[in-house]
């Protein structure tokens, strides 16, 4: 209880980018526009989904959870941090830090074991596709789906466990934008061992085992359509997994980079470039990708939009 008194009522400092007013200026109105850009794509995504029946299909139900998952993920860190572009306090109180913390690690979470069930999907539809519908009934979609988004709750719940436990001491400046949980272990003052073992152990559960998923499947999924005979078939094979493959490859990519090296020598601004990618630039690209790479997609937009997209 005592420590729960001291830590509780304490405020956070965050460094931000910049202490030129001209520079936050400049950054708030990107930030603010990748943000727009990131609530029209998927919420866009979303709609056409819902209203073409044609897209009422495992993979679309799937990637319907990506565009909300991104909606709810860029919207727990852009709009703080473009309130603290304008402002020269950027602080946070210790429970509304812990708050953002907690969602934002559920949310990254749910998104890689997401990414993982998409793989087995997309590992379905090209190697048993006479099967696909029975294997991926509606009601699997919807386990699948669940499992995705509590464990992504369970592994958030721990870590901010751990690290509610540690003593931060008094007007800790935290060399972020956000209270990301790298930079919040950084700046405690007991010690953070255990914290960094827990931070493996999930990495290994959410992200790791969740990325050898995709690659085994991506592999099946690669011998699979080298033995289709045509190649119009192997074309249209390989299309339905490319979108999927680019969006994989940015999301795991720079979170291995981030989360699965604790101790290693990086700078802060290294932190928040990163940061700022799987957090900002991803969703903004993903249905950017998704739109752009899909025939059907592109299609049920242009009927929606009432033009073609070509």
């Amino acid at each position: 209880m005592g420590l729960h008194n001291q830590t509780s009522t304490k405020e956070f400092v965050f460094q931000g980018f910049s202490r030129e007013r001209g520079t936050n200026l400049c950054l708030f109105a990107v930030f603010f526009s990748m943000y727009l850009v990131t609530l029209a794509g998927n919420t866009l995504i979303i709609m056409v989904i819902r209203i073409d029946p044609r897209l009422s299909t495992p993979m679309y139900f799937f990637l319907s959870n990506l565009s909300f998952l991104d909606i709810c993920y860029t919207t727990s860190v852009v709009p703080q941090l473009l309130i603290h572009f304008l402002t020269s306090h950027k602080t946070i109180s210790f429970n509304r830090c812990m708050a953002q913390l907690y969602i934002s690690l559920s949310l990254g979470g749910i998104e890689f074991i997401l990414l993982a069930a998409m793989a087995y999907d997309r590992y379905v539809a090209v190697c048993h596709p006479l099967h696909y519908m029975t294997i991926m009934s509606k009601r699997v979609c919807i386990q699948i789906a669940m499992i995705c988004w509590m464990g992504g709750f369970f592994n958030a719940l721990v870590q901010t466990v751990f690290t509610m436990r540690l003593h931060f001491c008094h007007f800790s400046t935290i060399n972020h934008f956000a209270c990301e949980l790298l930079a919040v272990i950084k700046v405690a003052c007991s010690d953070t061992f255990v914290n960094e073992i827990v931070i493996v152990v999930a990495g290994v559960i959410v992200l790791l085992i969740p990325c050898i998923v995709v690659m085994l499947s991506y592999v099946y999924i690669i011998r699979t359509i080298l033995h289709i005979h045509t190649s119009e078939g192997r074309h249209r094979a390989f299309s339905t997994c490319t979108s999927h493959l680019t969006v994989v490859t940015l999301c795991y990519g720079t979170a291995i980079f981030a989360y699965m090296s604790p101790k290693a020598n990086t700078s802060p601004n290294q932190d928040k470039m990163v940061s700022i990618f799987y957090a900002v630039v991803t969703p903004m690209l993903n249905p950017i990708i998704y739109s752009l790479r899909n025939k059907e997609v592109k299609g049920a937009l242009a009927k929606v939009m009432g033009k073609s997209i070509l």
